[in-house]
């Protein structure tokens, strides 16, 4: 039996702050980097063997999987000493548009609670300039099809260190999720989401604890 891992990056800065993200580079707070350390001691604490680890391009997700690799202890990742892992943009956060940097309780005061609550967890419509979540599932999908998939079949132990919408994505794209259930599941940040596959069939998943 192998395993497909998904962690969403630990708490960020913005995270705390209440604004919307998207594809801004903003630091994990404190807190963040205890999730992330927490996350790679549920890893080993789990004997949890990771083959190869994929993550967004941006600095929380990268950072989170850095210190959780090395909490971990698991050796096989590095070479001559440096965490090889595989990034792209396709893992990135939804890109929220007009709505990037601002507070989201200011946000709903200036357009409306029920504007920005389906702006947030509609399906299909995006934000001003922005991504929806089908948006994100049609981006994700394609590259999680082409380049993690033949890796699960091959039963490889997979992890993936992104963000909460495209680690939504690929809960619709492995069938976990339908997408009118997926925008009202929560995923918190640092907590390792461990999916078994056997003979390239998902057979459960649970959080790490």
């Amino acid at each position: 039996m192998n395993k497909l891992v998904l962690i969403r990056h630990g708490q960020s800065q913005w995270n705390l702050e209440n604004r919307f993200t998207g594809w801004k580079d903003v630091p994990l707070t404190k807190k963040g980097i205890n999730e992330a350390n927490n996350a790679g001691l549920l890893l080993k604490k789990n004997n949890i063997q990771i083959d190869k680890i994929f993550s967004s391009v941006l600095e929380r997700a990268n950072k989170t999987l850095e210190i959780a690799i090395k909490a971990s202890e698991i050796k096989n990742l590095y070479k001559n000493g440096i965490l090889i892992y595989e990034k792209d943009q396709r893992l990135n956060e939804r890109d929220y548009g007009d709505l990037v940097g601002l507070n989201k309780a200011e946000t709903a005061d200036k357009f409306g609670k029920e504007q920005v609550h389906i702006w947030r967890r509609s399906y299909d419509t995006p934000p001003p300039n922005g991504e929806s979540l089908k948006d994100v599932v049609e981006r994700v999908s394609p590259y999680f099809i082409e380049t993690i998939q033949p890796l699960i079949m091959e039963q490889k132990n997979i992890l993936i260190v992104a963000h909460g919408n495209s680690l939504r994505a690929i809960m619709i794209q492995i069938g976990l999720y339908k997408p009118e259930e997926i925008s009202s599941i929560e995923i918190p940040t640092g907590s390792p989401l461990c999916l078994n596959y056997k003979n390239g069939k998902l057979k459960d998943h649970f959080y790490l604890d």
